[in-house]
């Protein structure tokens, strides 16, 4: 029995254009992205000022809907962690964008490190947070077994070296632990409705795609069980949004909505939704 198999060609949609590979690994039931650029390739398929995350810019309507969904998620995610660890305990926030979390986490009584390769946004990000913010090499120097928290809000498919940073989050954690991750979910029916356009493929940037049996089977291996998975709902309708100009050439406002909202109402029977956040406790 083969252990991959070819899944689906998709495109670049918001840099290059270039076309890429998903492989399936059976074994995991996850994506794989193939080929995958070199490590020091990756940061040139990040250079558009498309990226959300890396600007805190609201020049149309589908950026100033990012940021006032975000500031209502901001909130959630940090209920989120206080619930599963005591307010005032250490936060590491890996892939941190421009900070925003973190700095309603410190407000929150979090003491707080965060991670950013990317240069601009790092800066950003230091100028709300008193430069507590990194770049992506400072991670592998980080003291064991320092922090009760660590998140990833949709970074985990972004890293090179997967089960080598998946060991780093063990060595980093304090016993029972706290590990936090949101990604999506190529098992969604936004998924399966969009196929090569579902813009949550996100090619080359994003090098894996996971479903709930990949991320019980990669973290497993290092002693973290999944305690709780939920949805995002949000999601499906940024996610569908984005597909349909991809799809189209425009953003099919009413069409996306309707797919997103689908999404969520058939999540609600399967518990596949756009998106999953996953806490994990270290055993």
């Amino acid at each position: 029995m083969k252990e991959k198999k070819q899944f689906l060609n998709v495109k670049d949609h918001s840099v290059t254009g270039e076309e890429f590979q998903l492989i399936y690994n059976i074994a995991l039931d996850m994506l794989e992205t193939h080929p995958q650029p070199l490590e020091e390739q990756l940061g040139l398929y990040y250079k558009t000022d498309d990226y959300i995350s890396h600007t805190d810019s609201k020049r149309n309507v589908m950026e100033h809907m990012y940021h006032t969904v975000r500031q209502f998620t901001l909130k959630r995610k940090v209920k989120l962690i206080n619930k599963y660890s005591k307010k005032g305990k250490s936060l590491l926030d890996i892939g941190c964008g421009t900070g925003d979390f973190l700095q309603t986490a410190k407000k929150n009584g979090w003491q707080i490190i965060g991670i950013e390769p990317d240069e601009d946004a790092r800066a950003i990000a230091n100028s709300k947070t008193d430069n507590v913010v990194l770049g992506s090499n400072s991670l592998f120097e980080l003291k064991n077994n320092q922090f009760d928290v660590i998140t990833l809000w949709h970074v985990l498919e972004h890293l090179p070296n997967l089960e080598k940073h998946i060991s780093v989050f063990n060595k980093l954690l304090k016993p029972n632990g706290t590990l936090i991750i949101a990604v999506p979910n190529f098992n969604s029916y936004d998924a399966k409705y969009y196929k090569a356009f579902w813009a949550a493929y996100d090619v080359p940037r994003h090098l894996w795609h996971f479903s709930k049996t990949a991320i019980s089977k990669l973290f497993e291996r290092e002693n973290f069980s999944v305690v709780k998975v939920k949805p995002m709902l949000f999601d499906s309708f940024y996610v569908s949004l984005l597909s349909e100009k991809y799809k189209s050439g425009s953003m099919n406002l009413i069409r996306a909505f309707c797919v997103g909202l689908l999404s969520n109402i058939k999540g609600i029977s399967t518990k596949e939704y756009s998106s999953h956040v996953y806490i994990l406790k270290k055993q």
